[in-house]
This record gives structure tokens, sequence and C-alpha cells, in this order.
């Protein structure tokens, strides 16, 4: 991959459609949108131009746009063909384009343009990329955000703060003669661990809402078997997801659907009833049940309204992710656990509950993920706590020469955050979840 490079992608959705959008970008975007085009319009006004190919053939008539750099999204020279959208016309198009001198693109070459010609950082560029994945009005938001430069706004303002601190202690090292005022080391100190406290502060304030949010919850459904479980996932989801039987042990393997939890995106997975099963199929489907359940955002504990909770459901309802359920409610009322709260009495069949369950699980998501956070990947987290341990160690470092030296690692942490400072490997990982043409 490089920049010397001219390159093209379909940034519209693949597929016939009434319009179908190539994007140019590059060098040699003039030259190559000339040699189609006949010449190029005036910058940033789309012009209805006939397009032909190396041996003067119309391929078609489109709109075109020319964008020179640095006036653009990538910081180069750049152009996009808006054409009829017929799969023969990209096609065509296309093949002129190569035949020209550009190349197609690779996943999120366009955005790794912009982020090299400091169009945007990385985080941003990763809130592209969220943007474009997003299935929820809460997703949207959070990503719309992050692609604004919220979280590279954070953190650049952190990296000013730090940069004046080590230029300070520079100072009190290389002028330790010159008359600088005596308190100068105390109040870097006392500043590095200011810092270091309001990164922590954003750090658990956060909370890993942004995460979830991105990645969507997980919900597990567990309890003994035969206690309605599958029926449950079914009315959640609105449709058949998992077979649904009167004999005990059905579900042997994990059956996951998709919903959405108040705008968070959630996967609800039926699993295998929790009980001492000699069988081997069955018994690594409980063995992947109880997986299951250690690694949920929230569990439901599910036990029939007639029957006191087993041992295994009992477990659960200790945790303090766990909603307990009471299904088939129109056969019994169940009683109170412990002398608690009674449990959320529904019946999958009659639909009894339901909404007041759906209205819990609700509630939990928006508890833990609502409407997100700035931090949105693992890399953002372990970025800014590394950041944190540093500035907590030039806070408390003895002398000041250990001061610059964690300041300095404090910095290329946050550096790496947003792909100022040693991040090709990070590039590459993050770009590659890009789709063509972005």
């Amino acid at each position: 991959m490089t920049t010397a490079d001219t390159i093209f992608a379909l940034a519209s959705g693949a597929g016939r459609a009434a319009v179908a959008v190539l994007r140019l970008s590059g060098p040699d975007s003039g030259a190559v949108l000339d040699r189609l085009a006949g010449r190029r319009p005036e910058p940033r006004r789309a012009t209805l131009r006939p397009l032909r190919d190396g041996t003067g053939e119309v391929l078609d008539r489109a709109l075109v746009l020319w964008f020179p750099g640095p006036a653009s999204f990538t910081g180069e020279d750049s152009a996009e063909l808006h054409l009829h959208g017929g799969r023969a016309v990209i096609a065509a198009v296309s093949a002129a384009l190569t035949a020209a001198g550009a190349r197609p693109a690779e996943p999120g070459e366009f955005s790794r343009r912009a982020f090299l010609h400091g169009k945007l950082d990385l985080t941003a560029a990763e809130g592209i990329a969220e943007l474009v994945e997003a299935e929820t009005e809460a997703q949207r938001r959070q990503a719309l955000q992050q692609a604004g430069g919220a979280l590279g706004r954070l953190a650049a303002g952190w990296a000013g703060r730090l940069t004046r601190l080590l230029a300070q202690n520079e100072a009190a090292i290389e002028f330790a003669e010159e008359d600088l005022p005596s308190e100068l080391g105390d109040a870097v100190r006392a500043g590095a661990a200011t810092l270091a406290a309001e990164i922590r502060h954003a750090l658990a304030e956060d909370g890993g809402r942004g995460e979830r949010l991105r990645e969507g919850l997980q919900v597990a459904i567990l309890g003994a078997p035969n206690v309605g479980k599958s029926s449950l996932l079914n009315a959640l989801v609105g449709r058949d997801a998992a077979i649904v039987s009167a004999r005990a042990g059905t579900t042997r393997d994990v059956v996951e659907a998709r919903t959405v939890l108040a705008g968070v995106p959630a996967v609800l997975a039926d699993t295998a009833g929790l009980r001492d099963a000699a069988e081997e199929i069955e018994a690594e489907g409980i063995r992947r049940a109880r997986h299951r359940g250690e690694a949920a955002d929230i569990v439901l504990a599910v036990f029939a309204a007639d029957a006191p909770p087993d041992p295994d459901t009992l477990a659960l309802l200790a945790r303090r992710d766990c909603v307990a359920v009471a299904n088939r409610c129109d056969l019994a009322t169940p009683a109170p656990l412990h002398g608690d709260q009674p449990p959320l009495a529904v019946s999958a069949r009659t639909g009894d509950g339901m909404a007041a369950l759906r209205a819990r699980l609700e509630a939990e998501a928006a508890s833990r993920a609502g409407d997100g956070g700035l931090l949105t990947r693992p890399r953002h987290r372990a970025a800014l706590e590394e950041a944190a341990r540093w500035l907590a160690e030039a806070g408390e470092a003895p002398v000041a020469e250990l001061v610059s030296e964690a300041l300095r690692q404090a910095s290329r942490a946050l550096g790496r955050l947003t792909g100022a400072v040693g991040v090709e490997a990070v590039l590459d990982a993050v770009f590659r979840e890009f789709c063509i043409g972005k």
C-alpha cells in the first residue's frame, strides 16, 4: 500500500441501484479524470459529463465532481463519479479507470490516507468505521461523536498539558544552576498526579459503556431443563429461533438470536438445561451453558413458577447481574426468593409478564451501555490506563530525570491512542476492518 498510487473504489452499495458512486484519490486523479471526462470541472461543483474509455466509446453520462488536494477528505487530489447504478456500467467505468492508471483501493485505504495526511486522527477514523457499521440509533450517535473527534480532542488536551509538564521538568534539569523557582519540580509532580487522576476518572466514568454499545450485550438464558428457556427466547425475539419441546434436554448447544434493548444491540443465548448429565453430548452442552453464563453481561435465571428453583438456579440468583424469571405464571404464582422481592412472573406461552420482562432488560441494557461513551475499543482503554500509570509514577518519582522518563512514556501512550506515534501495527489492525470504498 502506497500513497503514490491513485486508487478508486465503489463508495455506494453493491448491486443494482439508481446511482452508484465511484471515488478516486491520489496524485494522478486529475489526469485520470481528464482521460475519462475530457476535462476537469470546477472544484466541488457537480457537472454532467460523458465518460469515455480509451477508444472513445461513451460508457455513461455521469455527474463528475473534482476535489483538488488538500481540500478533500483524503488530503489528496480526489474525484467522484456519480454513475447510473447498473452492474455493467460500474464494471465498464472501473475497467476504464484501471486502464487510465488507477488501481482498486484496499479496505480502509481512503480513511488511512486521510489519517496519513492529517485530516483526522486514529480515533476519528475508527469512528467513521463504526458509523458505517452502526445498527441502532444509540450506536449511530456514539459513532458520530467519535468520528467528530470527541475522544481525539480530549486526548489532545491531555497531551498538551503533559507536554508542558515535560518542558517545565526538562527546564528544571537543564538549568538547575539558574535562578528557577525551587518549587518547580514539586509543581510538575503535582500536575502529573492531577492529570493521572483526571484520566482515571474518565476511565471510571466511562465504565466500559462505549465498548458494550459498540459490540453489543450478551444475555444468557440459564436454568434447569424443561423450564421454558427456549420458549422465553422465542417470545423475546418474536420468532421461532429455538426448538421447543416438552422433552428435557432438547437444547444441547447455545442458540443465539439478536435483538435491540433500549437502543443497545444484544445477543440472547438459549442454553442447555443445567443438571448432572452422564450423556457426553448433553454434558458438553451444559459445560458451554455455564461458560456462556460466566461471560454474559446479563443472566436470566429461569425456573418454573410451580416448583422451587433447583440448586444450580439458586446459585445463579446470587449473581449481581442476574434477573430472576419465574416462567409458567399461568400455572402458579411464584413465591418470593429468600424473603426478597418476587421474581418477574411471566408466561412465555400466553405472553403474560413479557412486557415487564422486556422493560427490565431494557433498563439493564441502558444501565450498562445507555448512550455509550468515548472509549469504544479495548485499545482506547489500554492506552489511557498506561498513560495514567506513567503519570502516577511521575508524580511519585524521587528525582527529576525519572519524572521526565515517566512523562515521556505517558506521552507515548497518549500518542498511540490518537495515532501520533508508534502505530504501524495498530494502523494495519484498524483499517483492515473498514469496507472497500472507505
